[in-house]
Order: C-alpha cells, then structure tokens, then sequence
C-alpha cells in the first residue's frame, strides 16, 4: 500500500468523534473533516477498477443523488448545496475510502482501529454509567467521558463496532481473544445508554448473520430479550404516564408537525438542511423517511426507496464470507433510522464504510485468485522427444501426465 494511503486508515478511529471542528467559521465535524480527508487520498491512491459490487451500490447512490439534485435547484440556499455534497460524501465516500482501505489489503488495521475507538466510547459510557447508578438515578446514560455524547449517539455507534466484533470474519484476521471481551463490552455499553433503536438494528442485523450462517446464536438469544424487553417496558411506561413531554409523545407530535410541513411542498420538498432556514419546523425530522420526504419530496422519497432497496439486493448477493458484515452494517442504519435520524454524519458514513473494506477486501482476494490463476496458465507443458503433441498437464501436481 501506498503510503500516503495510511491518511485514510488513520482516518478510521476519528471517523467516531462527533464533536464539532471550526474551520473557517464552517460547522462541521471532526468526522467529516476525517472522511473528506480519508476520501480525498482514496480517491488518488486507491487501486482501480472498482468491483462490480462496488459500482452498483455507487450508482444506486448516484441515483438518489440525481433526484436530490432537484430540491437543490428548486430551493436555492447555501445549506441546501452544501448538504447535496455532505450526503453524497457519507455514502459514497465512505464507500470509497472503505473500499481502498481493503483493497489495499489493511482490513486488519482498519477494524482494529474501530474496536480500539469503539472500546474506548464503551468503557467511558460504562464508567459514567456506574458513577450515575451509584447517585441512584437508573436512567439511560449520557457519558461525558471522553467527551459528551448523546445516548443515541453512543448506542448506535457503538452497535456497528459490536457487529464488527460478533462477526470477525476470518479474512480480517481478527483474534476471538480479545474481539470476545470487547464484545461484552460494547453489548453492557448499549444497555446502559438505553439507546431503543441502537438495539433494535443490532437485533435486526444478528438475526441476518445468524440466518446467513445458517446457525443459531446465543448472542441473538442475549440481545433480543433485553432488546424486546426495554422497548416495550419504555414504551408503555411512557404512554401510561401521559406526559404530553416524554420522547414518545415528543416523537408523534414531530411526525405530525413534519406531515403538516411536507403538505405545502409535496413534489420536491422544502430542501436538505431545511431546519436551518425556515423557522416554521426548526428542527430535524427523527426519522429517515419523514425527513427525505420534507426535505426532497415524493422524488426524493421514490429515489431514496430505490436506494436502499438496491443496496440490500446487492450486498445479498456477494459472497457471504465477505458480504454479511457489510449486508449487517447497512441494514442495521436504515432500521436504526426508522425510530432516529438518518443524515446525522458517524451514524451514516460508518456502516458504508465496513461495507466499503468488505467489498474491498474480497476485490483482493479475486485477484489474488485470478493472479495465482494466471502464474500457473503460463506454465508451458514438456514435450519430450518423440511425440508430435504435448503430454496432457496436471496442474494438480504441477508437470505433464506421464512425463516422468
């Protein structure tokens, strides 16, 4: 590997920091300037072409793209052009740098880059845990350590790095020895945060490596009853109080708030980034297809579908030693995204880009397949004297049949 290409696998563990980073007065975060910066070297020092795999799910992406476009144009205020290019960067992008990353056969590094970033965020969230249960308040958990996070943050981030762990593709070259331990310690790390979508997208995704592996899962027996339980239990425990304040009551307010908003531009939206222009919703729509919808339209909505539909197909199809963490990664965002935001920037770019080093690293192993392929073709058979043909070859043992 190249060795500026290292920019982008030093990339992988900032690629979790959501704090903001003030450049030039632009409000933007540590995770993106890691990602924009981790593309820029892929896009120069990646290996070429891409995989098939890879320039489907680019052009499927380009697809909602285009439509997107639209809004842009239709609504012309700064936010709404600088976003256009921050989407595409959180998917695309962070295909592209994946992809380089395990084309250019550092997977390794790059996963254990993110369980050392996700072991990190896990053992401040459980340390800030402990210090908020001993005060007596068993609440969801909102860790200042490393630094402030929300629990929604923390729990979905944290889910994808767990995926990473629970899979450990043989291919990664990830040791069980320690992937093991940090795997319980991103599980207790979620529970504590209370995060509901965090669990119900890792349930949802060990269901698909389980049904992948054509195996049962302990882990899936593990997570699915807390997973089940806390979500019912805080659901009717919030809808017998009748707080009108609570997150529930919150949630169906916005829904409402956002359909009513979404009526007055129905064909192309109000725009991406709307909430930072227009004071009449002032803030982000919590779920993916509500915000598409008001922000691009029944356009973008129909494009956004055609995207994600694509992605699933796409990543179903690839080989499953390769394409089950990534199919888990991707698919565990859009369910998280059903019952949280969507375009939120760590929570989006770092699935596509597990799914990039997959689709990167089985790249690498065709061609080596395809190179070994090759080295041995060009082996020339023994004609001993006497004989107007070749002998018959037998790759298997690497010499003619019969030619001693």
């Amino acid at each position: 590997m190249s060795k500026p290409l290292a920019i982008a696998l030093m990339a992988m563990p900032a690629l979790f920091v959501a704090q903001r980073a003030s450049m030039g007065g632009a409000d933007i975060s540590v995770s993106d300037v890691a990602l924009a910066a981790a593309f820029g070297t892929a896009v120069l020092l990646g290996h070429r072409p891409y995989s098939r795999e890879l320039r489907a799910l680019l052009w499927f992406n380009f697809g909602y793209q285009f439509a997107t476009l639209i809004t842009v144009i239709v609504n012309p205020y700064l936010q709404n052009t600088v976003e256009w290019f921050h989407a595409w960067l959180l998917i695309s992008g962070a295909l592209v740098v994946g992809w380089a990353i395990g084309r250019a056969g550092y997977a390794k590094w790059a996963f254990t880059a993110m369980l050392v970033a996700g072991c990190l965020l896990a053992a401040g969230t459980v340390i800030w845990g402990v210090m908020q249960y001993a005060r007596g308040d068993f609440g969801p958990v909102y860790p200042e350590i490393p630094w402030p996070m929300h629990k929604n943050f923390v729990g979905t981030a944290l889910a994808f790095v767990a995926l990473i762990a629970y899979v450990h593709p043989p291919w990664a070259g990830l040791s069980t020895r320690w992937t093991r331990p940090a795997l319980w310690l991103l599980v207790i790390a979620i529970v504590m945060s209370q995060s509901r979508q965090a669990w119900i997208g890792l349930v949802i995704a060990a269901i698909v490596i389980t049904a992948r592996r054509g195996g049962q899962s302990k882990l899936l027996i593990l997570l699915a009853v807390p997973a089940v339980w806390l979500t019912v239990s805080m659901v009717l425990e919030q809808l017998e109080s009748q707080n009108r304040h609570n997150s529930m009551f919150q949630r169906l307010q916005w829904f409402r708030e956002v359909y009513a908003y979404w009526k007055h531009e129905p064909i192309f939206g109000h725009g991406l980034r709307f909430w930072y222009v227009d004071p009449t919703l002032p803030y982000q729509p919590p779920q993916a297809e509500l915000e598409v919808v008001a922000s691009a339209g029944l356009f973008g909505l129909v494009a956004f579908a055609i995207m994600w539909v694509g992605f699933i197909v796409v990543l179903w199809r690839v080989d499953k030693a390769y394409g089950t963490l990534a199919l888990a990664a991707v698919l565990s965002r859009i369910v998280q995204a059903q019952f949280d935001l969507f375009w939120a920037g760590v929570q989006t770019s770092v699935p596509f880009v597990i799914a990039g080093i997959c689709l990167g690293a089985l790249a690498l192993r065709d061609s080596t397949v395809a190179s070994l392929s090759s080295d041995i073709g060009r082996v020339s058979p023994v004609r001993p004297r006497g004989l107007s043909r070749p002998l018959p070859y037998d790759r298997a043992v690497d010499r003619p049949v019969g030619g001693g």
